[in-house]
């Protein structure tokens, strides 16, 4: 893991970027301490993406309608 200060970070953050696209990860001071990190982004795989979203909308399917019925439309809405 690279640690740099903030200032060497913003004048070389192109080659910063470089060096995180290639897996490192990268820790950015200011003052000493530690304020962030730039990392390469992790991907979820699209199977397990769309396995989540189809077990969201199954369960949002299944839940039952809360509150009170509306029997209004939208033009009475703005009257």
């Amino acid at each position: 893991m690279k640690t740099v200060t903030a200032a060497e970070a913003n004048r070389n953050f192109s080659a910063l970027l470089k060096d995180v696209a290639r897996g490192e990860q990268v820790v950015v001071t200011s003052r000493g301490k530690p304020v962030a990190t730039i990392a390469p982004v992790v991907p979820i795989a699209d199977a397990a993406r769309e396995q989540a979203k189809r077990a969201l909308l199954a369960r949002l399917a299944a839940q039952p309608i809360s509150g009170v019925p509306r029997d209004w439309t939208r033009d009475e809405l703005y009257e």
